[in-house]
């Protein structure tokens, strides 16, 4: 019996593709809930114009911004601090950028 559940456990092509689609609900609803009305617009508005064609590294990559710090993550939205080298990811750039070219802060780049 164990070695059935095993066999049946195995993800298939279907699975993996359903497990990326609930990977970018749950980072939609978590991208829209951060705790702060500014963050929630800023992030969670990225997040809904970019997840449907975020592959599975890219989720991963935005899941692992969303585990960043409240405060560090405003002050870089922002733009009051840089972001720091050892902390930039291509998704943190590139929500960082949407976030200064949406309040008018940085000039959109093609």
């Amino acid at each position: 019996m164990e070695q059935n559940e095993n066999a049946s456990s195995a993800p298939t092509g279907n699975d993996h593709a359903e497990s990326l689609e609930a990977r970018r609900r749950r980072l939609i609803f978590r991208a829209q809930h951060r705790g702060t009305f500014e963050t929630d617009i800023l992030i969670g508005g990225f997040v809904d114009r970019h997840v449907n064609g975020m592959n599975a590294e890219q989720v991963a990559d935005m899941e692992h911004v969303l585990q960043l710090p409240d405060p560090d993550l405003t002050d870089w939205l922002f733009g009051r601090l840089p972001i720091p080298e050892e902390k930039k990811t291509p998704m943190l750039v590139a929500l960082v950028d949407d976030a200064l070219t949406r309040m008018g802060k940085k000039e959109a780049t093609a």
